[in-house]
């Protein structure tokens, strides 16, 4: 069956005027002229039978149906992209990784091993990309995640990566000399809270057996790297995973404020589309993460 669809140059010249907001500014970005820039516009309206822009003293203006079709064919022209990199990349036993994480998991945990990776596998090129909200295989470019939670995700292959245990940490100067022996003393401090674990403060104090406590005030932070210099500069406490803590606590930076450690209900996993298990640049980096989870 035939697609409805217009011509590629057609949408390369509507993509870069709708973001240029004119044609000129186009037309040097795609190295044409400024006329071949509105023919494809032109044209493109036509096929399309309804303005994308109008003028106002000279100035380029999109139409509604121009602002809505502008989102729809950016990504379309993004994933088309990436596709076509991938392909060029790849040849068998080589190829992109294009993989999602965890901000601080990545950052603290994962890229100070990759250089092991990148020696072992140099004919692999590892894309990484931030995520901290839940995505969807099939709608982005991502061929494996870095993924905390449970094993509810549908379509998709699951490997243990790594447990997780959260203690309440502090900067020295915040207990100035204290000695804090129970955990409801947290309670005379501000609690820093993790916007994407809303839950944690209150799972540890109900883990301890505080099961009275309100723990859900404080300043909120969407990253856990945001926690942890939040609990460097002194402003409160934060209940963080050990693991991505061990350099401050090694060096002083920051301290154990009640030492009764809790394990998280959830784990890290790697996971991907059940489809790509037998990719071989997801097989090589499946098998390279775990190795390094073994080494600790």
């Amino acid at each position: 069956m035939r697609r409805i669809l217009p011509s590629l140059a057609a949408l390369q010249c509507f993509d870069a005027a709708a973001r240029q907001l004119s044609f000129t500014r186009a037309a040097i970005e795609l190295n044409i002229t400024q006329s071949a820039v509105s023919r494809q516009i032109r044209l493109l309206e036509e096929f399309l039978g309804r303005a994308l822009f109008y003028r106002i003293k000279q100035r380029l203006v999109m139409t509604d149906a121009g602002e809505a079709y502008a989102r729809d064919i950016r990504d379309v022209l993004d994933r088309a992209e990436a596709a076509t990199l991938a392909l060029m990349a790849y040849s068998g036993t080589s190829g992109a990784l294009n993989l999602a994480i965890l901000p601080t998991f990545g950052s603290r945990w994962l890229v100070p091993r990759l250089g092991s990776f990148t020696t072992r596998y140099p004919e692999i090129q590892l894309n990484l990309l931030t995520r901290l909200k839940p995505f969807d295989f099939a709608k982005e470019e991502i061929d494996v995640a870095i993924h905390f939670g449970d094993t509810s995700w549908p379509g998709v292959q699951y490997h243990h990566l790594m447990n997780e245990v959260t203690v309440p940490i502090c900067a020295p100067s915040l207990l100035a000399g204290r000695c804090l022996k129970a955990p409801a003393d947290l309670m005379s401090f501000t609690l820093l809270q993790h916007s994407t674990r809303p839950d944690a403060w209150a799972d540890w104090f109900e883990a301890v057996g505080e099961h009275s406590i309100n723990a859900v005030k404080g300043p909120r932070f969407e990253q856990f790297y945001m926690v942890i210099q939040a609990a460097l500069a002194g402003l409160g406490m934060a209940v963080l995973p050990l693991f991505l803590v061990q350099d401050e606590l090694a060096s002083g930076c920051l301290v154990v404020a009640v030492d009764r450690p809790v394990p998280s209900r959830n784990a890290y996993y790697l996971v991907h589309p059940s489809s790509k298990r037998d990719a071989y640049p997801v097989k090589v980096f499946k098998d390279w993460l775990l190795e390094q989870c073994a080494l600790g």
